[in-house]
């Protein structure tokens, strides 16, 4: 394939293999491809504030498949919030048998999503144009998601009391965050607690990235 991110190709491969992740190389350019579609719509679109190829790479591709070892117990996904359909775009060309749903208010940016499903074919992708509270857990495709993820809430509060009834009775809440935050987790909303906080480590990303793990109590 040729495009901006052609020369940083073995860079994404290196990442993946240091991540753990064997993908066939036809996962790979599927990611690259994305990526370039990133890129070009970004120009009008202003999907994120990463222009530079090598860091689309790192901060945003990179940076999503880091939490796959993590859900790998999980089969429905839904993305809330996702902007450029990050993480969910990523995760679903890496697992096609994923269902990811994509819940993104902003309708340029679901528009994106839902281009970039028909440019890669991905089947088990899906987008809702709507405000996250607004969507009901029937709604999504297999009923209730088994993990509600988003790196794009600004507390942990907003992201369960806004997010929470999309989540399965077993399921859970994944949040993105950069450096722990303590603050945040102080403040969750009672009957909600995090059962596990992954550091991650995001290969060329010199910053720090956490995964937290938020479940109902008792569950």
């Amino acid at each position: 394939m040729s495009g901006r991110l052609q020369p940083y190709a073995n860079q994404l491969a290196d990442g993946i293999a240091t991540l753990g992740l064997a993908l066939a190389q036809e996962t790979v350019d599927r990611l690259l491809a994305f990526g370039e579609l990133l890129l070009k719509w970004n120009k009008v679109y202003n999907l994120s504030a990463i222009r530079s190829p090598q860091e689309l790479i790192t901060h945003h591709l990179l940076d999503s498949l880091a939490v796959l070892p993590h859900l790998e117990s999980v089969n429905r996904l839904a993305d809330i919030g996702s902007g450029g359909g990050l993480p969910g775009v990523a995760l679903a060309i890496v697992r096609p048998g994923l269902l990811v749903s994509s819940i993104e208010t902003v309708g340029k940016k679901a528009s994106f999503q839902q281009q970039a499903k028909i440019e890669l074919g991905l089947g088990n992708f899906s987008v809702l144009n709507k405000r996250v509270e607004q969507v009901q857990a029937g709604s999504l495709p297999g009923g209730a998601a088994e993990g509600v993820i988003s790196r794009a809430f600004s507390s942990l509060a907003d992201f369960v009391n806004l997010s929470g009834h999309l989540v399965a009775e077993g399921g859970a809440l994944y949040a993105m965050k950069g450096v722990n935050p303590l603050d945040e987790i102080a403040a969750l909303p009672s009957g909600w607690t995090i059962t596990e906080t992954h550091a991650l480590s995001v290969p060329g990303l010199d910053a720090e990235r956490h995964l937290l793990v938020i479940r109902r109590a008792g569950s």
